[in-house]
């Protein structure tokens, strides 16, 4: 129809004459599904790490027409892949014009919009409604009530001398308003059983009883919902009749690998901008911070039951790139790049993303130093050659000792480079732009690597440490 509404039809004659044909939602979404398909487009944006898993199994339950359950651990994108399926509506579509429930000019279903067609005949004027207008979502919480979702009389109409018999007494809900489009529900164990059945009427039976006035509204609905499998058997659940009314459960999951973790959080991560400082992060900071993800999925001091959100890597990833800023700011260096040793701010960003398990003694803070640790081996293992590291080692033979830390200047590093050709190789194979920040980070990461790998001592202090020769 274009792209232009102006210009599309204005009245239910204008809409006849222009060819234009009344589909279900479910039809409509399927044409557009299929035509991705065929292009070799993903059925969803901004889904990474899902193309073998959630996206084919997605794609299946559109195509067949059903309604959807996704069922995962927190932060697995659940929610942003019912978002995202506003982008497989048609970008316009006509309705009756003042229709709360988006009436098709076709078929009225409101008493309103029925009223209307039959009194004004072709000259019925069209409203066009836009994707986003045609998505409804609700975070289901033990407080929603039947009015919320499918309407209440209203007292104002009711003053204004209707009966209460009148349907046009009735405010509609958010599911009534969502007619023609997609309805989501977040978190649905935790909506009451009650209102549950309610939800189950209205989507199957179609008939509503609204303080004893009973309407009859045959409602066009893709309907699609979230739950967390420990909500699903535990704190809540959802009622068997409104299973059965899912036709697909997609079950999501947390990316497979930490090239994935990263790429998920680069898609997520706002980096802080300050005016004279540029901000660089090294590929293999980010793998730390995803890896410290990672391995909090697989450690058995997390309870792993509450999962571990991918919103633990953006917020880390955040607060690594802030401490590297205010770390510049203090310094007066233009350039801010992470560091091992702002890996400890990290703590405030994972108290409350992670769970411990409940044996477990020790606090947030040691947990968050423990997976930093083994994250740092990790990437310092697949990163540094391997080959490079005895003549590092041997400069520390000598008495050397490194003192890094946030109030150590970048020139300093650069300096201990130019005094200490050992430690130049596996430092420079890091630093790819070889600006002093970026040194003094590869320079951080090669050392905590060797202290991780029990190759040098290390003493700690607050905001950082020395790095010296293991002694026999």
């Amino acid at each position: 129809m274009g792209h232009d509404r102006s210009r599309l039809p204005q009245t239910l004659g204008e809409l006849k004459a222009s060819g234009w044909q009344s589909r279900s939602v479910k039809e409509e979404i399927r044409a557009n599904v299929a035509r991705r398909v065929a292009a070799g487009r993903p059925v969803v944006e901004g889904l990474i790490g899902y193309d073998g898993t959630v996206l084919p199994a997605l794609e299946n339950a559109l195509i067949a027409g059903h309604d959807i359950i996704f069922l995962g651990e927190r932060g697995q994108a659940k929610t942003r892949a019912m978002r995202s399926l506003v982008y497989l509506l048609d970008e316009w579509l006509p309705v009756v014009a003042g229709s709360e429930i988006l009436d098709d000019p076709y078929h009225p279903v409101s008493r309103y919009a029925r009223e209307l067609v039959a009194e004004k005949g072709e000259d019925c004027p069209v409203h066009w409604v836009g994707r986003e207008q045609r998505y409804g979502e609700k975070l289901a919480t033990p407080d929603t009530s039947i009015a919320d979702l499918i309407g209440e009389v209203d007292p104002v109409r009711v003053a204004e001398g209707r009966y209460l018999s009148d349907e046009l007494t009735l405010h509609y809900g958010l599911v009534p308003r969502t007619n023609r489009g997609i309805f989501a529900i977040n978190e649905l164990p935790d909506l009451a059983e009650r209102i549950q059945v309610g939800l189950l009427n209205v989507l199957e039976e179609r008939d509503v009883q609204i303080r004893g006035y009973k309407i009859r509204l045959p409602l066009d609905l893709l309907l699609v919902a979230s739950a967390n499998p420990e909500d699903y058997t535990s704190r809540g659940r959802i009622i068997t009749p409104l299973k059965d009314r899912f036709g697909a459960q997609i079950r999501s999951h947390y990316p497979l690998g930490t090239a994935t973790e990263v790429a998920v959080i680069l898609q997520e991560a706002v980096v802080p901008k300050v005016d004279g400082v540029e901000v660089t992060v090294p590929a293999y900071m980010a793998e730390v911070v995803a890896s410290i993800s990672q391995l909090a999925r697989q450690s058995p001091r997390v309870n792993q039951r509450s999962g571990v959100s991918v919103r633990l890597g953006v917020a880390n990833y955040e607060t690594l790139v802030a401490a590297a800023v205010r770390r510049a700011l203090r310094l007066g260096e233009g350039q801010a790049v992470p560091r091992v040793s702002d890996l400890p701010a990290l703590a405030a960003s994972t108290t409350g993303k992670v769970e411990l398990d409940a044996l477990d003694d020790e606090g947030d803070e040691d947990l968050v130093g423990q997976l930093s640790r083994q994250a740092v081996l990790s990437v310092f293992r697949a990163r540094v050659d391997q080959g490079q590291l005895p003549a590092a080692v041997a400069c520390f033979d000598t008495g050397l000792e490194v003192e890094v830390g946030d109030d150590v200047a970048s020139s300093r590093y650069v300096e201990l480079l130019s005094q200490e050709p050992g430690l130049r190789a596996p430092v420079v194979a890091l630093a790819a732009g070889g600006a002093p920040a970026e040194v003094a980070a590869a320079l951080e990461l090669v050392l905590e690597g060797l202290h991780a790998s029990k190759r040098l001592n290390k003493r700690s202090r607050p905001g950082g440490a020395t790095y010296r020769a293991r002694r026999s």
